[in-house]
């Protein structure tokens, strides 16, 4: 059984080439290292994770696999409202938001404690199947209130530098409910 303390060697080798794309970009596909895994894919998520945040009245983050965590950065928020904001942590009205994501140098040290909410947009899938439970399990393993995750059921428009595609994990909708309710149960 792997584990945190003892990954898949699968996990190990995928964590090295996540850190090459992280670095170099995947010029085969024309994405720039400053462009490759910033953290984009979770603006479209930021109203529900903004609904999560007020329900659960939560106060910390965790953005498990938060790539270069550019997303948090100055950026113009437009809300229903008509105000302006700057940043998705400020339209969220958190505190505090951890970072972090084992292939990127920066926010690769495991975090400590627990969060009011856990997020992970586009991460499940780049992860090797025999470590998913470790990893589902380590998600709610870090929050006191909420885990919003999302997983991509399709290929990445990225390839790893050995030539695989960047998603390794392709499964229906069914599997990961699956998997994420098995895990949630003994987390209430």
């Amino acid at each position: 059984m792997y584990s945190r303390a003892n990954p898949s060697p699968r996990y190990v080798e995928l964590i090295g080439l996540y850190r090459v794309l992280h670095d170099q970009g995947d010029m085969a596909h024309g994405l720039r290292p400053e462009n490759t895994f910033d953290g984009r894919s979770l603006i479209p998520h930021g109203q529900t994770i903004k609904e999560l945040v007020d329900a659960h009245q939560a106060r910390t983050l965790l953005d498990y696999g938060a790539g270069k965590g550019k997303q948090y950065g100055p950026a113009r928020v437009e809300i229903d409202d008509g105000r302006v904001l700057g940043s998705i942590r400020e339209y969220w009205g958190v505190d505090e938001i951890h970072c972090f994501d084992p292939g990127y140098a920066r926010f690769d040290k495991l975090p400590e404690g627990k969060f009011d909410g856990v997020i992970c947009t586009d991460v499940l899938e780049h992860c090797p199947e025999q470590d998913l439970s470790w990893i589902v399990d380590e998600l709610f393993s870090f929050a006191r209130r909420f885990v919003f995750a999302t997983v991509a059921l399709y290929a990445a428009g990225k390839t790893l530098a050995n030539g695989e595609n960047a998603h390794c994990t392709l499964k229906p909708v069914a599997w990961w409910r699956d998997l994420i309710v098995a895990t949630a149960a003994s987390y209430p």
